[in-house]
């Protein structure tokens, strides 16, 4: 039997406190890229109880995709962006999702990103990374961007941190590994960065900055 919503916001009151909670369920997050970090951090902000979700991809669910990605073998050849919205409400149908099945330029990521309190960059290609942040950065004064930047490969997850750039700039990864740089994208460290930059945002929300 699904909960209702009041019950499962009763659930969230005692995991996060009912302030906190408020914060979080008022909260829009815009995630640009649906691959190994995205989905993960979409998985991570339903669970939290985040009250929106943008979630923006133009690609499909691949075989190769499964290995690090929040997606099932039935969902290969599907969009993601609604295979991970199919998944995210079977996680929680109270966090409401809006999709946009799109390749992200600079011609329309005011549109895109208009409603978003915090833009969340999780793109595999550095061109598309440096183009989301540089906008945003320059052109979203008022919005708060959590990027990734190092998560390949075997190094021990000590060295993946989140870095307070600017006021309003976070960075998360270990700044040195490059998905480009053809070396192996291993699951659990994709999915630990993921999890740095959901935290990040989730601290964010609650008002908890780093130093």
């Amino acid at each position: 039997m699904i909960p209702t919503k009041e019950e499962w916001i009763k659930v969230l009151n005692e995991k996060h406190g009912e302030d906190v909670q408020k914060k979080l369920s008022a909260a829009t997050v815009a995630i640009c890229g649906l691959g190994g970090l995205g989905s993960n951090i979409a998985v991570s902000l339903t669970r939290a109880g985040i009250g929106k979700l943008i979630l923006i991809d133009f690609d499909r669910v691949d075989i190769s995709n499964l290995q690090r990605q929040q997606y099932r073998m039935d969902q290969i050849g599907e969009y993601k962006t609604s295979a991970l919205s199919e998944n995210l409400t079977l996680i929680n149908p109270y966090t409401e999702l809006c999709v946009h099945t799109v390749r992200v330029t600079e011609d329309n990521m005011e549109e895109l990103l208009r409603e978003a309190d915090i833009v969340c960059e999780a793109f595999d290609k550095a061109e598309a990374k440096a183009m989301l942040t540089n906008y945003v950065l320059e052109n979203m004064p008022d919005k708060y961007l959590v990027a990734g930047s190092g998560m390949a490969g075997f190094d021990s997850a000590n060295l993946v941190k989140t870095r307070r750039v600017t006021k309003r700039f976070y960075l998360c990864g270990d700044g040195v590994s490059d998905v480009n740089d053809n070396i192996g994208l291993v699951s659990s460290r994709v999915m630990l960065c993921a999890a740095h930059e959901a935290h990040a945002i989730i601290r964010i929300i609650a008002g908890k900055y780093e130093i």
